[in-house]
């Protein structure tokens, strides 16, 4: 066998995420009517409450905590803290959505080369963090390669093969 070396556990994408929550059911609701995902089929053999939903590309999985009360809630909205990330087509209606909904957000911009690309960082109802931006106008450029595409475009294949040379 062959070794891999830029991909030495053959992953192909992500699948999902995992989320403790207080309340399934508020999450599930946030996930739903603010992110657009849907509900799916959850293996009946679990034994634990919980819920899996799909959009994106990937998966949410919201498992129920047994103390929901221990869960820490973060309150201050940091945009170096971990979150989940998402690109939209609107920037200008992420928020107007946001605001319409009432949902607290901050705003950071990255520039890069001439480049600007904006985020706009909330919370789902147990404090986890969401970040909506425009990355795809950011290109992806390897920090061994010449190859540079943007965000949503990027094939990792050609990222982590070794120049071809055609004689």
């Amino acid at each position: 066998m062959k070794e891999n070396t830029g991909n030495p556990l053959h992953l192909k994408s992500l699948n999902h995420i995992s989320l403790l929550c207080r309340s399934v059911e508020e999450s599930m609701s946030f996930y739903q009517h603010v992110l657009g995902f849907l509900p799916i089929r959850r293996p009946g053999s679990f034994d634990f409450d919980g819920a899996w939903l799909f959009g994106h590309g990937v998966g949410i999985h919201l498992l129920q905590s047994t103390e929901p009360e221990k869960l820490l809630k973060k309150t201050k909205i940091n945009p170096k803290d971990n979150h989940i990330s998402f690109q939209c087509e609107s920037m200008g209606a992420v928020e107007k959505k946001l605001k319409e909904m009432e949902i607290e957000y901050v705003r950071a911009v990255v520039e890069e080369g001439g480049i600007q690309v904006d985020q706009l960082f909330f919370h789902d109802p147990d404090g986890f963090m969401i970040e909506i931006c425009n990355c795809d106008s950011l290109p992806v450029v390897p920090l061994a390669g010449e190859i540079a595409r943007s965000c949503s475009r990027v094939n990792i294949h050609q990222l982590v093969q070794p120049p071809q040379i055609h004689p």
